[in-house]
């Protein structure tokens, strides 16, 4: 059970959100949001797992640091929307799984099938979190800023009215390993267009 043990002001670039802690005694989780949402229907929501190497250490392997700005971006423009944000990281396997998993992404396999390999998951992320906490907020319905089809799926699934999905994929450009990351996310099933 997510339990809310703080809240407070986080100033951004993108303008000041409200900051709420949850913790269920396993892992904590955090809910940014702007604007009054309780109650609201079709808030604009960004369910995000951590990333170290993306948002510590600037990492150009995956999306996550451009996604969470695009959602605070969206969310700004907005003018009222949340973020998820939740402890689980390397897709919920953790930091051994991602960190061990490198070597074999050098080899040419994708981060699932690194996952794996090893023996973990190629998915073990749970959003039930985020379930808890969009009720606690009070959320009639949300638009998921997403391009994974499964976890809006499985928002609704557990009761969570998702009205709509928006995308927040980038153009990958000249970064093959952005690219790379992108196709085995799109033979998971995301909405992500290469063209």
């Amino acid at each position: 059970m997510m339990i809310r043990l703080a809240e407070g002001k986080l100033r951004t670039k993108f303008g000041t959100f409200s900051e709420m802690l949850y913790y269920n005694g396993l892992a904590n989780a955090v809910a940014l949001t702007m604007g009054d949402i309780a109650g609201a229907e079709n808030v604009l929501c960004r369910v995000h797992s951590s990333c170290l190497p993306a948002h510590a250490f600037n990492s150009i392997e995956c999306d996550c640091r451009e996604q969470m700005e695009m959602a605070q971006f969206f969310i700004e423009q907005n003018g009222a929307g949340a973020i998820i944000w939740l402890e689980q990281e390397g897709r919920g396997n953790g930091l051994l799984a991602r960190i061990s998993s490198a070597n074999l992404k050098e080899q040419g396999l994708s981060q699932s099938e690194a996952y794996a390999a090893l023996g973990f998951s190629e998915d073990a992320r749970n959003f039930a979190p985020a379930v808890e906490i969009l009720r606690d907020l009070q959320v009639k319905s949300i638009t998921l800023l997403t391009n994974n089809p499964q976890k809006a799926q499985e928002l609704a699934e557990a009761g969570i009215a998702v009205a709509g999905v928006q995308h927040l994929a980038i153009d990958p450009a000249e970064n093959p390993y952005l690219l790379q990351a992108y196709r085995d996310k799109i033979n998971r099933g995301h909405a992500i267009s290469l063209e």
